[in-house]
C-alpha cells in the first residue's frame, strides 16, 4: 500500500491549482484588454494609470487596469508556488524546476507587457507577448498536473502511444495559436468575409492584405483538428479517467473553439467573439498540457480526491449503461455543485437593482438574460469551492454528503463542469447582456475562488469578512445590466451584503463550531470567545442598518423602503441583542435564519419602492 501524501505535498497541490487558475483568469482578461482594444487604456509611465495608481471609471482604462492588477496577484502566487516547491514537495526536482522557470516567464511577460504598451501596441510585440503567455499558462498547468502524477513516468504500451499523441498535439497548438494571434495583430481577421469558404473558394486567391497568413491559419486548424481527433479516439479507450476526460473533453473545446473562430469572421469581429476565441485557446493549450503529463505519468493513487483503483477487470467486460433513475441522480448531483439555495439568494438581490437602475420594470429578456447568466458564474463559483474544499466538506456532518465527499460526482469533472459553467456565463452575459456585466461576474468568481476559498479560508479567522465581497457583486452586475456602468446606489447596496454576510455567517459558524475546529477552519467562533463573537455580530448588525437607511437617500427611495429598512433593521439588531445578551447554537440559529429573510424583503422593498414612487 503506498504510503499516505504528506500535507504539504496536498498544499502544494491546492496552490499550484490556483496559480493555474489565477493564470488562466489573467490570460482571458488579457484577451478582453485585446478584444476590446483596451490595450492603451492606461496611458503615462507604467505600471500606473493615467498618472496614478488607481485607474479613473473609464471603460478602456478599467479593463487594462484589471489585467495590470491580476497580473500582480498572480506574480505573487508564482513566488509563493516557488516557496512551496521548496518546502513541501521533498525530492519532487522537476516540481522545483518548472516553478523557478515560471516565474523567470511571468516577470519576462510583465517586462514585455511595459514594452507592448509603451510601444504602441506593435504587432510583433503583442504576438511575442501572447507567446509568452501560452508559456506561462502551459507551466503552470503542468506543475498542477504533475504535482498530481508520480515522480517517474508510469505508462507503457498503448497508454504510452496516448502520451506521444498527447505530447504532439501540445506542440501542434502551438503554430496554430501563435499564428492566429499574429493574425489578429496585423488585422487579417476579417481578409475572408466568408467562412469556411475563403472568399467563395476554398482555394483563395492572396490579393488580399494579409490573405496568406489568414489562409495558413485556417489550414493549420484543419490540420490540428484532424490530430486532435485521433488523440480523443485513443484517449476514450484508456482506462485512466482524467485522460479520459482531458481527450474527449479538449476535442470537444477544440471545436468549440472553432466554432468561434467562424464566428469572429460572421460578425465582423465583434469584441465577444474575439474575446471567446483568445479565451478558449488558452482554456483548450491548458487541457492538453495538463492530458499529455497525465498520460505521460498516470496520476498519484494518493491524490486527494481521487477515488480510482486500478481496473481489474477484462478490457472485454461489458459497459453497464446508467438508468434514467442513475442519470437523475447525477444530474440532481451536478445542480447541487452549483449549491442553488446561495444563488436564489443572489439572483433575489440582482432584480431590485436592475429595478432601481431602470427607474422602473427593466424588460424581461434583459432580466431572465441577466439572471441566467448570473446562475451560470455564481454556479461556477460555487462547483470550484466545492472541488477546492472537498477534503474539508468530508470531515464537516454539515457537508459531508455533498457531491464529492459522497463520492457522486468525480474531483475531475466537478472542475471541469466549474470551468465550463465560468466559461458559458462569461460568454452569455458578454454577447446577450453586455461586456461590463460579465466582467464583473467573472471578477467574482475570481475573488470568490483565488481570494476567498485558497488564500483567505483556511488562513484567517477574517476569512469571510472579506471573502464576502464575491457575493455582493450580483448587485453591481444586475446595475451593470441595465446601464452599462456602476453607479453611487450599486456601491450602496454592495456595502449592504457586505456588512449583511460576516453577521449572517457568523451565526450559523457558532451553531458548527466543532465541525469547523475539526476540519481545522479559523473561523471566528473557532478562534475566538463566544462572547467576542457575538459582540461582533452585534456591531455589524448595527453598522449594516446604518447602511441600509444610507440607501433611501442616495438612492432617491421613498417611505416604503425607509420604513422597510427601520422594522426589518430593529428585527436584526433585536435577534443579534438576543444572541449577544444570551448566546447558545439555538438563538444563532435564528439569527441566521432571519437574515436569510431579512436580506430577501429589504430588497423585495427596494423594488417595490422604486416602482411604486
Amino acid at each position: 500500500m503506498a504510503a499516505p501524501m504528506s500535507q504539504g505535498l496536498q498544499r502544494f497541490r491546492r496552490l499550484a491549482l490556483g496559480a493555474a487558475i489565477a493564470t488562466l483568469v489573467l490570460t482571458g482578461v488579457g484577451a478582453l484588454v485585446r478584444g476590446t482594444g483596451s490595450g492603451l487604456g492606461c496611458l503615462d509611465e507604467w505600471p500606473m494609470c493615467h498618472g496614478g495608481w488607481i485607474a479613473p471609471v473609464e471603460y478602456h482604462a478599467l479593463i487594462e487596469y484589471a489585467h495590470r492588477a491580476i497580473a500582480g496577484i498572480v506574480v505573487i502566487g508564482i513566488v509563493a508556488l516557488v516557496v512551496a516547491a521548496h518546502r513541501w514537495v521533498g525530492n519532487r526536482r522537476s516540481l522545483r524546476t518548472l516553478a523557478w522557470t515560471a516565474l523567470v516567464v511571468v516577470v519576462a511577460q510583465a517586462l514585455l507587457g511595459r514594452e507592448v504598451v509603451t510601444s504602441g501596441l506593435h504587432a510583433a510585440l503583442v504576438t511575442a507577448h501572447f507567446v509568452l503567455a501560452l508559456a506561462l499558462v502551459g507551466l503552470v498547468t503542468a506543475i498542477a498536473a504533475l504535482a498530481r502524477t508520480d515522480a517517474r513516468p508510469r505508462s507503457t504500451g498503448t497508454q504510452a502511444r496516448v502520451g506521444r499523441l498527447a505530447t504532439a498535439a501540445v506542440a501542434a497548438l502551438v503554430p496554430l495559436l501563435v499564428v492566429g494571434a499574429y493574425v489578429r495583430e496585423k488585422g487579417a481577421g476579417l481578409s475572408f468575409n466568408d467562412w469556411p469558404l475563403m472568399g467563395g473558394d476554398f482555394i483563395p486567391s492572396f490579393d488580399a492584405p494579409g490573405a496568406a497568413l489568414h489562409f495558413v491559419h485556417r489550414v493549420l486548424a484543419l490540420l490540428v483538428a484532424g490530430h486532435l481527433v485521433a488523440v480523443a479516439i485513443r484517449a476514450r479507450r484508456d482506462s485512466r479517467r482524467e485522460v479520459h476526460v482531458l481527450g474527449v473533453g479538449g476535442a470537444f473545446l477544440f471545436g468549440g473553439q472553432a466554432l468561434v473562430g467562424a464566428s469572429n469572421v460572421w460578425t465582423q469581429l465583434q469584441p465577444a467573439a474575439v474575446v471567446a476565441h483568445a479565451t478558449l485557446a488558452y482554456v483548450t493549450w491548458s487541457v492538453y498540457v495538463a492530458l499529455a503529463v497525465f498520460a505521460r505519468y498516470g496520476r498519484n493513487p494518493n491524490t486527494a480526491g481521487n477515488q480510482s483503483t486500478p481496473s481489474t477487470k477484462s478490457s472485454a467486460t461489458p459497459i453497464n449503461r446508467p438508468s434514467i433513475k442513475q442519470l437523475f441522480a447525477s444530474l440532481t448531483a451536478y445542480v447541487r455543485l452549483t449549491k442553488p439555495r446561495i444563488i436564489t439568494l443572489l439572483l433575489v438581490t440582482t432584480v431590485p437593482a436592475m429595478v432601481m437602475a431602470q427607474r422602473g420594470m427593466p424588460p424581461l429578456w434583459l432580466i431572465g438574460a441577466t439572471l441566467l447568466g448570473g446562475m451560470l458564474t455564481a454556479g461556477s463559483a460555487n462547483a470550484f469551492n466545492q472541488y477546492l474544499e472537498r477534503d474539508i466538506d468530508e470531515k464537516m456532518t454539515r457537508t459531508k454528503n455533498r457531491p464529492l465527499p459522497s463520492h457522486r460526482v468525480e474531483p475531475t469533472r466537478a472542475l471541469v463542469f466549474a470551468i465550463a459553467l465560468g466559461i458559458a456565463g462569461f460568454v452569455w452575459l458578454t454577447i446577450v447582456v453586455n461586456l461590463m456585466a460579465s466582467i464583473l461576474a467573472v471578477s467574482a468568481i475570481a475573488f470568490y475562488v483565488l481570494v476567498y476559498t485558497l488564500l483567505l479560508k483556511r488562513s484567517t479567522p477574517q476569512n469571510i469578512v472579506i471573502g464576502g465581497a464575491a457575493g455582493a457583486v450580483p448587485v453591481l452586475v444586475g446595475w451593470a445590466a441595465v446601464t452599462g456602468t456602476v453607479e453611487a446606489p450599486a456601491w450602496v447596496m454592495f456595502a449592504i451584503i457586505f456588512l449583511w454576510t460576516p453577521p449572517h455567517f457568523w451565526a450559523l459558524a457558532i451553531r458548527y463550531r466543532d465541525d469547523y475546529a475539526s476540519a481545522g477552519v479559523p473561523m471566528l467562533p473557532v478562534v475566538r470567545a463566544e462572547s467576542a463573537v457575538t459582540a461582533q455580530i452585534f456591531a455589524y448588525a448595527v453598522v449594516l442598518v446604518m447602511t441600509t437607511l444610507v440607501l433611501s437617500p442616495v438612492g432617491g427611495l421613498g417611505a416604503l423602503y425607509a420604513a422597510s429598512a427601520a422594522l426589518l433593521g430593529g428585527g436584526f439588531i433585536y435577534r443579534a441583542a438576543r444572541l449577544r445578551l444570551a448566546p447558545s447554537p439555538g438563538t444563532a440559529v435564528k439569527l441566521f435564519r432571519y437574515s436569510v429573510t431579512y436580506l430577501a424583503l429589504l430588497f423585495a422593498a427596494i423594488a417595490v419602492d422604486r416602482l411604486i414612487w
